[in-house]
């Protein structure tokens, strides 16, 4: 039981702070505050008491808190906040300052549990925002921020839409403990200076003032500008992971213990001047390191991420557009199978939207006149007007992309994880070895020296730096190529591709002119056109641009079967265009390129003849990838062009027509059986399955928004003949990844052999180790500006 006597020396269970006068007692813990005290109450009900189990006293002061959400219960404020909503979830994310350590992540993830109408939570620590989805009509989204705000998570709300934009890459935290680090660092070494030049032994007096002077700025240096090292190597310990802040923090420590010993005894000087540098050095190390990630992940972000466009009308026409081009109150076209790039309101009729890109269901949900369709919800019907209420967030899009529940397979671990893993238990191993023969050979100071020396030098943080600072400079130079990859983990996939295989009608051709075989009145070509209006198949898109209509009527109940057809009624006429079997005609006709027959109210009308041409450069692709994979052809088309692709595929037999998409699945399955890596590249349409199952899949575009998680990759079909490049890029990453490892192994080689002798000051091993990060980074950069060169994919 807590009573007055013990009442001196406790502290909070919830938040930490100091109890000095009155105090809340539950459970037989104590609370400085009654809001403290809440939290537990709550936590506890729900068994969530293990948030406690991760940090001691992790949470913050519940003092103040008197904000009231009353103007969350309004629509129009609701609506700019959410990301998503429909009849039955909502989805939010929140900025939350007060996220930092495990114990947060913990808690916020477990959210469901303290009221069952929230789904799930997932937390992005770095960017300390959390995304929620909830039942709005079991909780509102006011209950699910007071219910944060409860637990000690009051989230950062701003009708600025504050948490999607990108925040300031500055982390003032550290830039204030850099500034406090420098100026004991700089104090430090001034009053170090009788030492350095033996002036100490002249003047006793002024050594031991000077001593405790040095003390006096170390112990700031250490327990506040080191902190995160501590708690970072603390949190990993307690979940039984040696992390690479583990060695950082154990040789703070050992300097700060040896430099307090050694001056109130008066043994010595201590380590005041290499303990303000180490940490000031790798306070610094850990600036440029941020630095360097948030430059890459803001190129990521706000780069012309997607070579997605958008139908938009403008003066009674139809023109593309690129989507980062929209504005709000633009008049977008949306056509049946596309994403909807920013969220709109539905204009005309009704519209049923796939939002399983979102969600993870993939029930269509109807739209009417009037709604709000969210970005991220892809059009199934008859093509929509919608007009633009929010600007285009591209990060936005990204993440739907990159959504962990439309990925293929687990991420192999990649190169550096798989070395850097065993570097600090090696570093552990060394040091505590070489501090012990040095002691046995009774030279404790040298003991010392080493023992501090190899801890800093054998750091492998530049390990950790080499595979995500070369991929990333890599995507860069792909995206100035209009080549677009998911994430740095398709480069690796890009490096061991041994195999390709191609669509072909809208991925090696393109059309070269079109005719009508039959009769259609001027009517006929209205209907027909505003069927083929609503799809995205190049076949479609080149027949409306034929008929050229003065107008486009509403299509209702319209549908599109890959590989087949679109069928749709226009003033209840059906109207039907597509293959032979799917218009159930019986004409048989001799053929040269690629048809599309037209069936109008049961009756067959003739068809369309669309001539296909090579796209420019194929050839020299073909000849390029040659040398590095094996080609193979999958095609819907009939074999009008076999013979014309004799002399660029090694075998016939690995060119296969008339495929419907779920052949092409199989067969993309049976390569992989014979465990070859696999790259396959469609148009995104009758391809989905075969690019979600290839080991990478690369969407071909050149117009139309072709975003789709089934893909790893988008390309602009202009850029389609620099592919082997591409390749060749990706494997020199690769190998540039390699070379880093030997440069960071060879330093920590040449470093420890000189710190276990002793002669290599510990100081002079902090200053070597941001150098080597800042090598690493250098190295890879080069590396990657000068094989990007090489191969003319960057400008001199």
């Amino acid at each position: 039981m807590i009573t007055e006597a013990t009442l001196k020396d406790t502290k909070c269970y919830h938040c930490g702070a100091e109890i000095k006068q009155t105090t809340y007692t539950f459970d037989e813990k104590a609370f400085c505050c009654a809001g403290c005290e809440s939290v537990y109450q709550v936590l506890s009900a729900g068994n969530l008491c293990d948030y406690y189990a991760y940090n001691s006293t992790p949470g913050q002061t519940q003092k103040i808190n008197e904000q009231q959400y009353a103007f969350l219960e309004e629509e129009f404020i609701i609506k700019d906040l959410i990301d998503y909503r429909d009849n039955t979830i909502t989805k939010i994310t929140f900025y939350i300052p007060s996220i930092h350590c495990s114990s947060c992540i913990w808690l916020l993830e477990h959210l469901y549990k303290l009221n069952q109408g929230i789904l799930h939570s997932r937390i992005d620590f770095l960017k300390k925002q959390v995304a929620v989805t909830f039942k709005h009509e079991e909780v509102s989204l006011k209950q699910v921020v007071e219910l944060m705000v409860s637990v000690g998570y009051e989230p950062l709300i701003s009708l600025q839409d504050v948490v999607k934009e990108k925040h300031s890459s500055v982390n003032r935290d550290l830039i204030k403990r850099i500034a406090v680090a420098g100026l004991c660092m700089g104090n430090v070494m001034l009053f170090s200076f009788p030492e350095y030049f033996g002036l100490s032994a002249f003047e006793y007096q002024y050594k031991t003032l000077f001593g405790y002077l040095n003390l006096a700025f170390a112990v700031p240096a250490t327990l506040y500008c080191s902190r995160e090292f501590f708690e970072s190597a603390w949190s990993g310990l307690k979940n039984k992971l040696i992390n690479l802040d583990a060695p950082l923090a154990l040789i703070i420590a050992v300097l700060f213990i040896r430099t307090v010993f050694e001056v109130l005894t008066q043994t010595g000087a201590g380590f005041s001047d290499t303990l303000t540098g180490l940490i000031f050095l790798l306070l610094m190390g850990r600036w440029v390191k941020q630095r360097s990630y948030y430059h890459l992940s803001f190129e990521r972000d706000y780069r012309s991420y997607f070579p997605v466009a958008v139908s938009v009308l403008k003066n009674g026409s139809e023109k593309v557009q690129a989507v980062a081009e929209l504005n709000v109150n633009d008049r977008m076209l949306i056509h049946n199978n596309e994403i909807t790039p920013a969220d709109a309101i539905l204009m005309k009729t009704e519209a049923f939207f796939d939002f399983s890109f979102v969600t993870g269901e993939s029930e269509p949900v109807k739209k009417v006149a009037g709604e709000v369709v969210y970005a991220g919800g892809r059009l199934i019907g008859a093509a929509a007007e919608l007009e633009v209420i929010k600007p285009v967030s591209q990060s936005y899009l990204t993440s739907l992309w990159n959504n962990e529940t439309f990925s293929k397979k687990t991420i192999e671990e990649n190169f550096n994880d798989t070395i850097a893993k065993y570097f600090s238990l090696v570093s552990f191993v060394i040091a505590f070895a070489a501090a012990g023969y040095w002691l046995y050979a009774n030279d404790s100071s040298k003991a010392w020296a080493a023992f501090t020396a190899v801890l800093i030098v054998a750091c492998p943080c530049v390990l950790s730096l080499s595979t995500p600072f070369t991929l990333s400079a890599l995507l860069g130079v792909f995206d100035k190529n209009k080549f677009y990859l998911k994430n740095t983990d398709v480069v690796e996939k890009l490096a061991k591709v041994d195999t390709t295989v191609f669509d072909k009608t809208g991925t090696i051709t393109g059309t070269s002119g079109i005719s009508l075989t039959g009769e259609l009145n001027e009517l006929d070509k209205v209907y027909v056109a505003s069927v083929a209006h609503n799809s995205l198949h190049p076949l479609s898109r080149e027949i409306v641009k034929f008929l050229n209509p003065n107008t486009f009527l509403e299509v209702r109940n319209f549908e599109e079967k890959p590989g087949n057809g679109v069928a749709g009624f226009v003033n209840n006429t059906e109207i039907r265009l597509g293959s032979h079997a799917f218009v159930n005609t019986s004409g048989d006709y001799s053929v040269d390129s690629s048809v599309v027959y037209v069936e109008i109210d049961g009756t067959y009308k003739g068809y369309f003849t669309v001539g296909q041409q090579w796209r420019e450069g194929l050839y020299g692709l073909f000849y390029g990838l040659r040398k590095l994979t094996d080609l193979h052809l999958l095609s819907g088309d009939t074999d009008q062009d076999k013979h014309t692709l004799y002399h660029i595929f090694p075998s016939p037999d690995q060119m296969l027509f008339q495929q419907s998409p779920h052949e092409k699945l199989e067969y993309i399955k049976d390569l992989q059986s014979q465990n070859k890596h696999v790259m396959m590249l469609g148009d995104g349409l009758n391809d989905a399955g075969a690019l979600k199952q290839s080991d990478l899949g690369i969407a071909v575009t050149d117009n139309i928004n072709n975003f789709s998680p089934a893909c790893d990759a988008i390309i602009k079909g202009e850029s389609m003949v620099k592919l082997p490049k591409f390749i060749r890029l990706a494997k020199k990453a690769m190998l540039t990844i390699k070379l880093s490892f030997v440069i960071s192994a060879s330093y920590n080689l040449i470093g420890v052999y000189f710190a276990i002798q002793g002669t290599l000051s510990p100081l002079t091993a902090a200053v070597l180790m941001p150098l080597s990060t800042i090598t690493i980074i250098t190295f890879t950069s080069v590396c990657t500006r000068y094989f990007s060169k090489q191969l003319k994919l960057r400008k001199a």
